[in-house]
């Protein structure tokens, strides 16, 4: 699979849209979703992962919330209808994707260019399949960029498959003063549950 997604505002692969379907929580989804975006084809193992296994917000949840590295926007899709009353902020650097996750969410989210996310805003959840291909110090330049705006007692949901780093990203996380806790695994993937040093505690690992 071609890396272009991480980085360009512009994919250079033609637009080839398509369907993508899923369940999470007994609801279905359909999906658009293009070639020049990040698992294109099929909902990313990663994701499916992180959104069965992490709790999901109610319809209590005001948010804001953060999809980081929103892609064709599934996450933002099940964080908009589980949380209606919450402003959902989608994030992505590539143009197709945003126009894709638009499509795709509901009135409730706002999809944005990092750059064009207020800094005066902060998240009461963050959720993320970070981009753990582009690189250590790309990667943690992205997380602490977005990972400080939680707002206090706030969590991050990040899903890391174990054979690409999980383990030594949670002993990192924990290196910057974050409190990284390791909320599941499932599937060879890891789910970290992400707070600010003080803001309460993680709950503890469970394994399944």
């Amino acid at each position: 699979m071609s890396g272009e997604h991480y980085f360009t505002a512009e994919p250079a692969a033609a637009e080839t849209r398509h369907a993508v379907e899923f369940t999470v929580d007994d609801q279905e989804f359909r999906l658009v979703a293009s070639a020049g975006v990040f698992s294109a084809n099929r909902l990313d193992p990663g994701t499916a992962v992180l959104l069965q296994r992490a709790p999901l917000p109610d319809a209590a949840e005001t948010g804001p919330l953060l999809d980081l590295g929103c892609g064709y926007g599934p996450i933002a899709a099940v964080l908009s209808r589980n949380a209606p009353r919450a402003t959902i902020y989608a994030v992505d650097v590539n143009q197709r994707a945003l126009e894709l996750a638009r499509e795709n969410t509901g009135p409730n989210v706002v999809t944005a260019l990092p750059g064009d996310v207020p800094d005066t805003v902060g998240f009461t959840q963050i959720w993320s399949n970070p981009p753990i291909r582009i690189g250590k110090p790309e990667l943690h330049a992205l997380l602490l960029r977005w990972l400080p705006r939680l707002a206090p007692d706030g969590v991050a949901w990040l899903v890391v498959a174990k054979n690409l780093g999980a383990d030594s990203l949670q002993r990192w996380l924990e290196e910057q003063g974050f409190s990284a806790a390791r909320h599941a695994n499932h599937k060879g993937f890891r789910i970290f549950e992400v707070r600010k040093a003080g803001d309460g505690p993680a709950d503890a690992a469970q394994n399944s």
